[in-house]
């Protein structure tokens, strides 16, 4: 699994797997689509207004846990930000 985020556009996207197949996407709503194969396979999960659904008002970081180390690390959501 990867998370890509472009701070420029605001948009993050979920890749569970490579894409080896055409995709449909669906819109689930106006800030979510999903890439799906044929078989209904999730390709991956596009967020748009990204820190907003990832973050909140007052944290504009993104903190990844891993449960089965213990291990966390943290990504900027913002070009502002210092």
């Amino acid at each position: 699994m990867k998370l890509t985020y472009d701070p420029r556009y605001n948009i993050a996207y979920i890749t569970l797997r490579d894409k080896t197949e055409q995709v449909e996407t669906i819109e689930v709503s106006s800030e979510m689509n999903i890439d799906l194969a044929p078989d209904g396979t999730i390709y991956g999960i596009e967020l748009l207004n990204a820190n907003q659904q990832l973050g909140n008002a007052d944290q504009s970081n993104l903190i990844v846990v891993n449960e089965a180390l213990g291990e966390s690390s943290e990504i900027k959501l913002s070009l502002n930000q210092v």
